[in-house]
């Protein structure tokens, strides 16, 4: 679906509580590029560390996805709280009012799952709340861009293990997949996992890949790694010897391409759409 001028984005909150002043400033930034923002109806509600009750974020949700008016639907903030929601979403009601799903972070919980439950495309993407509170044309053009335009290419910042991959791209935040362990998440068919996190210290990291790895689906599916960037990390020397490890071990095509990140300039990557890992270029199909 393409997404122009004068169209309606939604702005979701589905994890954490969300910052009054700072959704306005993105509501105002992405208004200013000629787009319409609508905000759900529980986006400044707080409860503990939760923007609201399951069942108000639930209700949003699907009434988004619904409502014909909102041609795109961004996600506010990560935190926690997406993965209260994935037993009890309406996945058939999603698969009949398709429409781009855009988050990161904790939201990779709901991007992994609408993929798995529905075969629509969900988006790993720049947020509200972290992204767009700065007035920064550029970034939030080239977000749009990327949800409008299905061939990109991407020369990797690092090549761990040298090779030719091809699959549907998939993944998102480390930590919030191995959350989703013990339900049917990993696709079907042949993927390059992309991953990244942050203030994980290496032990974790390993243990996380380690924790995909033994599974047998994820194991058998997986052709290729793209590996973001890991953040505040306790030892950068132990994750650059992880890194290496986990490239003799599993001989695949395994690069490094820093824009899939927490950082700043973050890139857009569409999971389920077709991709290829030839030496240090990633492309997008």
């Amino acid at each position: 679906m393409k997404i122009k001028k004068g169209d309606t984005i939604g702005i979701i909150a589905l994890s954490g509580d969300c910052d009054k002043d700072k959704i306005e400033l993105a509501k105002s930034n992405i208004e200013s590029l000629d787009y319409r923002v609508k905000l759900s109806g529980n986006i400044f509600d707080k409860n503990r560390y939760l923007a609201g009750s399951d069942s108000s974020k639930l209700n949003e949700l699907h009434n988004f996805f619904q409502d014909s008016e909102i041609k795109l639907i961004l996600c506010a903030r990560g935190g926690y709280g997406a993965i209260r929601l994935v037993n009890v979403i309406d996945y058939d009601l999603i698969k009949n009012n398709p429409k781009p799903f855009c988050g990161y972070s904790d939201v990779t919980a709901l991007l992994a799952m609408i993929y798995k439950k529905t075969g629509v495309i969900t988006y790993h993407s720049p947020m509200a709340q972290g992204d767009f509170t700065k007035f920064d044309t550029q970034s939030i053009n080239k977000f749009i861009d990327s949800i409008n335009n299905s061939h990109f290419k991407y020369t990797a910042d690092k090549v761990w293990h040298n090779g030719t991959a091809n699959g549907i791209l998939w993944g998102g935040n480390l930590a919030t997949l191995v959350s989703l362990c013990g339900l049917d998440f990993i696709p079907d068919k042949d993927f390059i996992f992309f991953t990244e996190d942050i203030n994980e210290p290496v032990y974790k990291i390993d243990k996380m890949f380690q924790q995909l790895i033994n599974i047998e689906k994820f194991s058998n599916n997986c052709k290729g790694i793209i590996l973001g960037e890991f953040l505040g990390v306790d030892n950068e020397v132990w994750l650059n010897e992880y890194f290496e490890e986990l490239a003799s071990n599993l001989f695949l095509p395994i690069i490094q391409i820093n824009s899939i990140t927490h950082g700043e300039n973050k890139i857009t990557l569409p999971i389920g759409v077709k991709a290829k890992i030839s030496g240090d270029r990633f492309t997008i199909d």
